[in-house]
């Protein structure tokens, strides 16, 4: 399967905001956040720095899961700190093979130490439906004989 294009193009199209917290956060804020901005998982910064990640996932398995309240426990506490981050001229192809691969649903952006944004599983299907359906549109129209290019 060909899937063209390059994390900067789904940045570009996506934007770039980013939702972040930071480690002495509370579980209970990140939550809220992440529910409030409609958004699987939030970046953890200190100091300007990306130190981690928390999603929906690490707060099921780390925080609901084990018995911990959420008002009580903080951000650093269950964060995932070893990340797998990209640049934003990674290949589509090769975000949505590192994603299946390691199991993870979010990559943050970097292109050295400046965070661009992160994407999501989500982010990148969409992408791969919509590259599929302009291809399917063009060859419509190649077939149909409305191919003027």
């Amino acid at each position: 399967m060909d899937v063209s294009g390059t994390i900067d193009a789904i940045l570009a199209q996506k934007g770039t905001e980013i939702f972040s917290v930071s480690p002495g956060a509370t579980v209970f804020e990140a939550v809220e956040l992440m529910a409030n901005k409609n958004v699987g998982a939030l970046l953890v910064i200190q100091d300007g720095q990306l130190v981690g990640m928390i999603s929906e996932r690490d707060y099921t398995r780390k925080v609901m899961l084990r018995g911990k309240r959420s008002k009580e426990t903080e951000v650093r506490e269950i964060m995932s700190s070893e990340l797998t981050v990209v640049h934003s001229r990674e290949p589509v192809e090769n975000c949505l093979r590192m994603m299946t691969d390691k199991r993870i649903r979010h990559l943050p952006v970097m292109d050295g130490d400046m965070i661009r944004g992160i994407i999501s599983i989500g982010d990148l299907v969409k992408w791969v439906i919509a590259t599929q359906s302009a291809a399917i549109a063009h060859l419509e129209m190649y077939i149909s004989g409305g191919y003027t290019g």
